[in-house]
């Protein structure tokens, strides 16, 4: 298949890339940035600009048999900073990307949602598809609102779509900054031998999933007819400070933790029921949680300081 990947530059797009081509798929990238040099782009076709724009969406989209849409220009902790521009660039961004679908016939789109931000505040767990969605974050606000557009706009045009909403992804090429990504970026500090900072207490618990799985979950979901929505996770829960121990033990580095205020748009805890990727997608996760951290923070070490 021919396959497009927004954002394919990216810490969760560059591994999707890796994962299609290795399933045999041919390959072009839409990112804003120029090629990442820790990625072999051998044989992908590259095209560099924003999924905002119309002629590079269509320039990338030509010809193709599905898109990847896995670029975003906010993060949760970012989002509610500026909901206007959120929802401008990221909501009407994905209706950009259905536009071009349609002006180049392009007949499936697979959406990287979010199954940490879109459920909110959840009433058991883990959460399978079938729980109420009541995201307490603009990010979760605006996937949300982007999976609805999906399911009506494939029937309206007559092109298939699935949403994965996957829990949150961790590996190498994470970035660093404290922007997104907690073990990513206690990584990051520990290294430079920097305190690590923690939203509230730490008791917040999250559904880390290996980023080779998620990759993997991509690559099967490009090739399925499966439609509507699909949690991606691991199904286990990890509170922040069960996260750094793991973190401290793989690199052999104690942390320096400073607690501070928690932040109103994170939800106390949030683990996905993936039954339904098992049965319909063939998928579950292959990474335990301490492999694949050991194997990142490996993988760091090997990066220059």
């Amino acid at each position: 298949m021919k396959v497009a990947i927004t954002g394919g530059n990216g810490f969760i797009g560059s591994h999707v890339v890796e994962s299609l081509r290795l399933a045999g798929h041919e390959l072009t990238v839409l990112d804003i940035s120029p090629p990442r040099a820790d990625v072999d782009w051998a044989g992908v076709r590259y095209v560099r600009g924003s999924f905002l724009e119309e002629d590079a969406l269509d320039a990338a989209l030509d010809g193709m048999d599905c898109v990847v849409h896995s670029a975003s220009t906010s993060v949760p902790s970012t989002s509610m900073a500026n909901p206007v521009a959120d929802v401008e660039q990221n909501l009407l961004g994905t209706l950009r990307i259905v536009q071009s679908m349609v002006r180049r016939r392009v007949p499936r789109i697979v959406y990287l949602s979010s199954g940490g931000t879109v459920y909110g505040v959840t009433s058991g767990e883990p959460v399978d598809e079938q729980h109420p969605c009541m995201p307490i974050s603009g990010y979760g606000i605006v996937k949300l609102a982007c999976e609805h557009y999906l399911r009506v706009l494939s029937r309206t045009h007559g092109f298939s779509s699935l949403s994965l909403r996957a829990s949150n992804p961790y590996g190498p090429r994470q970035a660093g900054s404290g922007v997104q990504g907690l073990i990513g970026t206690v990584m990051h500090r520990l290294r430079k031998g920097l305190p690590i900072d923690i939203r509230g207490d730490g008791s917040a618990v999250r559904d880390y999933l290996y980023i080779e799985d998620m990759a993997d979950a991509v690559t099967l979901a490009v090739a399925s007819p499966l439609e509507g929505v699909v949690n991606i996770g691991s199904g286990t829960g990890l509170s922040v400070l069960e996260v750094v121990r793991a973190v401290e033990q793989a690199m052999g580095v104690v942390a320096c933790k400073r607690f501070g205020e928690a932040s109103t748009s994170d939800v106390p805890r949030i683990v996905l029921d993936c039954r339904k990727a098992a049965s319909e997608l063939k998928w579950a996760p292959r990474t335990t949680f301490e492999l694949g951290v050991r194997t990142t923070a490996s993988k760091l070490s090997e990066m220059p300081s």
